[in-house]
């Protein structure tokens, strides 16, 4: 017996359909597994894929989000050539010890970031420019400057000093490591004058302040630049704002230590955008390079 074509088309119709993974679903599935960041300063949730493709920055409100110091270098690298200064490790030579032995934080830092200290030094291109970079990872006892700090510093500067090459450094710290006492200290002395070596040489040094800089990396390395450049909300200063609060005996607004505020009163010459930083660097340093070898 022959279906009429009504009977076929309520068949056909009615037919049982495969069950089958909407492509979106899975897609969508995928993005609510990735890692993803909070911004702190809208509170936006972005996958960690988003966050590394827009530079760090929160795609919602423009927020520079902390850069480890090997994501900061691999960003700013076009062409990473070598890592200098590894061979430099920490010791405890003043038996250090408050709530934990010096030796332990050491350790727990190194677990934390997968690096064996605050400061990491590289050399590599920016587009057709030979530079020596280095960067400090304030997730290292909040990028605090000790003995190796101090040596991969002067490693940079002496690299850049015998080959002729721009140093940019990328400071993050909260100063010097109360763990090595006057150890510590002594790096502001050592990590200046090879500063002005450089200078005395004729080779650029451009210092990008990142948030946040204080202590005794304020007062040495991280102000003594050719050039001093600062991301968008970058809070720079000696002592923070409740030790002046402290000392003083008034409140503060907030904004007298931030980027921003520096740079209206000429401490800071440029508040640079992160996405438009690496182009801003590489016309500073090819203009300075060229000006001091014609000089």
């Amino acid at each position: 017996m022959t279906n009429t074509p009504n009977e076929l088309a309520n068949t056909w119709l009615n037919r049982p359909l495969p069950t089958v993974q909407p492509k979106a679903k899975q897609v969508l599935s995928a993005i609510e597994t990735e890692p993803s960041t909070k911004c702190p300063n809208c509170h936006a949730i972005s996958t960690n894929t988003v966050i590394q493709f827009n530079s760090h920055i929160c795609p919602h409100c423009e927020e520079h989000l902390t850069m480890t110091a090997r994501r900061r270098l691999n960003w700013f690298f076009d062409h990473i050539d070598s890592e200098l200064g590894l061979e430099f490790t920490t010791g405890n030579p003043l038996q250090f010890s408050d709530s934990k032995p010096y030796p332990n934080r050491m350790a727990e830092a190194q677990e934390k970031t997968g690096e064996s200290e605050a400061l990491l030094v590289m050399k590599g291109k920016l587009k057709d420019l030979d530079v020596v970079a280095c960067a400090f990872d304030f997730a290292f006892m909040g990028g605090s400057m000790g003995s190796v700090v101090g040596d991969r510093f002067v490693l940079a500067g002496e690299t850049a000093l015998k080959e002729r090459k721009p140093l940019v450094c990328f400071p993050a710290s909260g100063g010097a490591r109360m763990q090595e006492g006057l150890l510590s200290l002594m790096q502001m002395a050592r990590t200046s004058a090879v500063i002005e070596r450089l200078k005395q040489a004729g080779v650029p040094y451009l210092v990008v302040l990142t948030n946040p800089v204080y202590g005794g990396v304020t007062a040495s390395l991280a102000m003594l630049g050719d050039i001093h450049l600062a991301e968008p909300k970058a809070m720079i200063g000696f002592a923070g704002k409740r030790v002046i609060e402290q000392t003083v005996r008034e409140v503060l607004d907030e904004p007298f230590q931030r980027a921003e505020f520096l740079a209206e009163h000429g401490v800071v010459d440029q508040v640079v955008h992160r996405l438009q930083l690496k182009d801003t660097i590489y016309r500073l340093l090819d203009k300075l390079s060229f000006y001091r070898k014609t000089a």
